[in-house]
């Protein structure tokens, strides 16, 4: 897998995206406390980054895996490793999306994972949100480079009390931007922590 932290060139792609299955619930619940220890060690408290739970986060992605609904998860694999995932619920009546959750392990970082899981999960013709903490610059960064800019709209997220940010980002339908809709933006939002059970 190379060397922990060490960035990968797009040139050693090594990885494939492919829509989650019940068997990566593990994978997914492992990646997603390790981005969080890795994204947000200057964030969030280390005491809250400790206490969460391998086996109780996997509980709640297989739930969520196996519920019928809007939301569709994708992962990013190294072999069989779960290297990153991105959720994303649909809400067809609006219609518009919200990435609920965009993890990718920091020594893949660089790498063209996640841009993958963007173009894969995301469907670029849908109006879409997103919430971020406020100061993750890196990854505020990344959602503008794919075209999510703050739509005004702050929150404190629940687990950590840090303020958050939400993003939008217009589909595009042929050549004309969509219409954002206010029942969209104004939902609130559904992204798991990785210390949720549901």
């Amino acid at each position: 897998m190379g060397e922990p932290g060490r960035c990968r060139s797009r040139a050693e792609r090594s990885w494939r995206v492919v829509p989650a299955a019940p068997e990566h619930a593990r994978g997914i619940a492992a990646c997603h406390i390790a981005s969080w220890r890795e994204a947000y060690r200057d964030l969030v408290p280390a005491p809250m980054l400790a206490a969460f739970d391998v086996d109780r986060r996997a509980d709640a992605v297989l739930r969520q895996l196996t519920a019928r609904g809007a939301t569709r998860t994708h992962v990013a694999l190294d072999g069989e490793e779960v290297i990153g995932f991105a959720t994303v619920t649909t809400r067809e009546a609006a219609p518009c999306a919200e990435l609920d959750a965009l993890y990718v392990r920091a020594s893949w970082y660089g790498s063209g994972v996640a841009d993958e899981l963007v173009r894969t999960a995301v469907d670029p013709a849908l109006p879409c949100t997103l919430w971020v903490f406020a100061d993750a610059a890196r990854a505020r960064a990344f959602y503008r480079r794919h075209g999510w800019l703050p739509d005004g709209a702050r929150a404190f997220e629940e687990f950590t009390a840090l303020p958050q940010l939400r993003l939008s980002r217009n589909g595009l339908r042929g050549r004309e931007p969509a219409r954002r809709d206010v029942a969209c933006r104004d939902a609130p939002s559904t992204a798991p922590r990785p210390d949720s059970s549901g």
